[in-house]
C-alpha cells in the first residue's frame, strides 16, 4: 500500500466525489478510480458507496480514521526533519487545565522570542487522551498529572502541586464553607473524575469507598448539576480558577489533599530539532530557579 495512494482515497473520502477529487488531485478520474479499486481489492473490502455523492463504508470509515494518522505522521516527519536545518517548526504540547501546566506555558513566550520560527500546537484534554495522542506520536510532550502509569515515558516532574477540593454553586450552602473535611464530604452528593487512579486517589485520603453520584472524565459537561446544587464535583483549584466566581465556589479539603504533574515524552521516541532544545530550556530554567 503506497502513501500517494492513502493520499488519494483521502481526497475522494473529503470531496466525496471520484470527479472533485481528481480535479485536486491533478489526475484524470480514470487514474483515480482505477487507483481507488486496486486499493479496495488489496484490502478486500469495498470503502465506497458510489451514488450521487461518494461516501465511505464501514470499512473505509475505519480506513480514513487510520490514513488521517498516517497522513499527520507522515507531516510531522518532514517538519521534524527540516526543523533540524533552520530550528523552525512547530512543537505540540497537550495538558489538561493543571497548576502545573502553566508551570510549563509561562515559559513559552521566552522560548518563543529566542526562536521565532517555532510555533506551539497546544491541545487540551484528559490524562488517557493524552497519552493515546503522545503513543501515537500526535504530541511531543504531554503535562499529565499523576497519578499516572508513565513507565514508557521519560519525564521531568513540575514543581507546581494541585490542591483539591470540592466545587459547588455559589448559591449553595456548602459555598459558605472555608473548607471541607472527610465527615462534610459524606453528607454532601458529589461527582468525581472516571479514571480509576484519580479515584484511587482520592480513596486514599477519603478512608473509605467512594459512592459518587456520577463521574466523568471531564468537568465541563457536570458543570450545569453543579451550578444547579444538585451535586458537588471534586476537582483541583486551578480547573475552578478558570469558572465564574459568581457562578461557583471551590471550597479545599482537609487535611489538605495535592497531586503533582508531570511533563513527559515518549522513551522510545528520540527528541530533536526544537522539541529537543526546549526541553533543554525547560531543564535550564528549572535548573536555575532551584528545581529537580
Amino acid at each position: 500500500m503506497e502513501f500517494r495512494v492513502l493520499q488519494y482515497f483521502l481526497t475522494v473520502a473529503q470531496e466525496e466525489s471520484i470527479s472533485r477529487a481528481a480535479e485536486v488531485l491533478h489526475v484524470t478520474q480514470p487514474t483515480l478510480s482505477r487507483q481507488i479499486a486496486q486499493l479496495e481489492e488489496e484490502l478486500g473490502a469495498p470503502l465506497f458507496i458510489r451514488g450521487k455523492r461518494t461516501t465511505l463504508t464501514e470499512a473505509g470509515m475505519m480506513l480514513r480514521h487510520k490514513a488521517e494518522e498516517v497522513s499527520f505522521l507522515m507531516d510531522a516527519i518532514k517538519m521534524d526533519f527540516q526543523s533540524r536545518k533552520d530550528m523552525s517548526g512547530v512543537i505540540r504540547i497537550g495538558s489538561g487545565i493543571y497548576a502545573g501546566g502553566r508551570e510549563v506555558m509561562r515559559h513559552l513566550a521566552a522560548f518563543m522570542e529566542k526562536y521565532p520560527r517555532v510555533t506551539f500546537d497546544i491541545y487540551t484534554g484528559a490524562a488517557d487522551i493524552l497519552k493515546e495522542r503522545l503513543d501515537h506520536g500526535m504530541l511531543d510532550f504531554a503535562v499529565m498529572q499523576e497519578p499516572i502509569d508513565i513507565g514508557n515515558y521519560d519525564y521531568i516532574r513540575l514543581a507546581t502541586k494541585d490542591e483539591w477540593g470540592l466545587l459547588v454553586s455559589a448559591a449553595s450552602p456548602s459555598a459558605e464553607k472555608e473548607r471541607f473535611t472527610k465527615d462534610d464530604l459524606r453528607g454532601v452528593r458529589y461527582m468525581t473524575s472516571s479514571r480509576a487512579s484519580v479515584q484511587g486517589e482520592i480513596r486514599n485520603w477519603f478512608g473509605e469507598d467512594l459512592h459518587p453520584v456520577m463521574t466523568g472524565n471531564l468537568v465541563d459537561n457536570l458543570l450545569p448539576l453543579v451550578e444547579s446544587g444538585f451535586a458537588g464535583q471534586i476537582t483541583i483549584r486551578a480547573t475552578a480558577e478558570t469558572l465564574d466566581p459568581a457562578r461557583f465556589r471551590f471550597v479545599p479539603f482537609f487535611p489538605q489533599l495535592s497531586t503533582t504533574t508531570v511533563l513527559a515524552w515518549r522513551r522510545l521516541n528520540p527528541v530533536f530539532g526544537p522539541a529537543r532544545e526546549y526541553l533543554s530550556y525547560v531543564k535550564r530554567i528549572r535548573t536555575e530557579y532551584g528545581e529537580k
